[in-house]
């Protein structure tokens, strides 16, 4: 069994987002699916994708390549949405478009239930993102809810509290994924903007441990047991030594932070997950078991094919060096656990 937990499906053209907004919105300028501040050499997808509309927009297509092909059983379709937009408003409807196109055209029709959807919200809307996670919470497709990489603030600030309150009242884990072609971003890198894209890829998914980092010492995990993190684009190559400095500094400073009640690495199993990325981990496949022991990674990662961008991995490639134990959680085992996607193959959430 495979389950694929990060694929971005796209419309098939720009214009295609205005048939799910509002018409008092419809005539707003809306950012081009490929104007990314930092593009791929050779394009942010796989060449090879390209046909009569962008690359992950047609069903058939994509199911052809991941279930008959790669051998998935499910895919988790996390679609982008052109918005960190300076409007907040407007993001918002985005959002609730992306949302309705989602269900409209790829979880509706799939009479064999192997698409999953993510409900994608926007952090700068609270009150909006919790009534949108209300709205489509009791879809049996959607399993997860849909934030941007990038924010303001960190997502353990109190602001954002009631959304991921809303998201663990419902069940639903948290997926933190990079949101390109935005019509206003964020420095990738903690000091500021990268020149070039490898300084783009290689510093921007270590945001997600700002991330982390505050949703632990701001104690949002000790109130939410239920909650659950999904970071999709990878950084856990760097898990080991960052969670060693973090437990480190709070054993001297703990009585700053009373409400944290263990050692923040042990909040990991409980919290949070991450799916692979080609950009991760050792490059020679025999240290590739041994490397994930460190941090007990085996227990967090899931397999993820970033479909159909050009880094794109193949669920071989992605447990290769793995042990059979580590290859069946990797690849299935602790998706199924996390999303509910019953191993019967139904495509029921328990």
């Amino acid at each position: 069994m495979i389950i694929d937990t990060n694929v971005q499906p796209n419309f098939r053209y720009n214009s295609e987002i205005r048939r799910y907004i509002s018409s008092a919105h419809k005539l707003r300028a809306i950012p081009d699916v490929e104007q990314q501040w930092y593009q791929a050499p050779g394009g942010d997808y796989r060449q090879d994708l390209y046909g009569d509309g962008y690359p992950g927009s047609d069903p058939d297509t994509v199911s052809r390549h991941l279930f008959e092909e790669s051998g998935a059983d499910f895919a988790v379709l996390n679609p982008p949405t052109r918005g960190n937009i300076a409007d907040y408003l407007l993001n918002s409807r985005i959002c609730a478009a992306v949302n309705d196109w989602l269900i409209d055209r790829w979880l509706e029709p799939d009479s064999a239930n192997r698409f999953l959807g993510t409900i994608r919200v926007n952090p700068e809307d609270v009150k909006g993102a919790v009534a949108e996670i209300g709205r489509l919470a009791d879809h049996p497709k959607m399993v997860q809810v849909g934030v941007p990489l990038q924010s303001r603030e960190p997502y353990g600030k109190p602001v954002f509290e009631p959304i991921w309150e809303a998201a663990a009242a419902r069940g639903l884990p948290v997926a933190v994924h990079i949101n390109g072609g935005n019509g206003v971003d964020y420095p990738p890198t903690f000091a500021g903007h990268a020149y070039t894209y490898p300084g783009y890829a290689a510093f921007m998914p270590l945001n997600s441990f700002v991330h982390l980092a505050t949703l632990i010492i701001e104690g949002v995990f000790g109130r939410h047991p239920d909650l659950r993190f999904v970071f999709a684009d990878g950084g856990y190559d760097l898990l080991t030594p960052l969670m060693w400095r973090l437990d480190t500094f709070w054993m001297s400073m703990r009585d700053q932070t009373p409400w944290v009640d263990r050692y923040p690495s042990e909040y990991l199993h409980s919290h949070v997950r991450y799916c692979t990325s080609a950009l991760d981990g050792p490059t020679d496949e025999s240290h590739a078991d041994r490397w994930m022991d460190f941090t007990d990674k085996a227990d967090l990662l899931m397999y993820g094919s970033a479909y159909p961008h050009w880094s794109t991995t193949g669920p071989d490639a992605a447990v290769a060096g793995l042990s059979e134990e580590k290859r069946q959680k990797v690849l299935w085992r602790n998706a199924s656990d996390l999303y509910g996607v019953a191993a019967d193959l139904e495509g029921t959430r328990a």
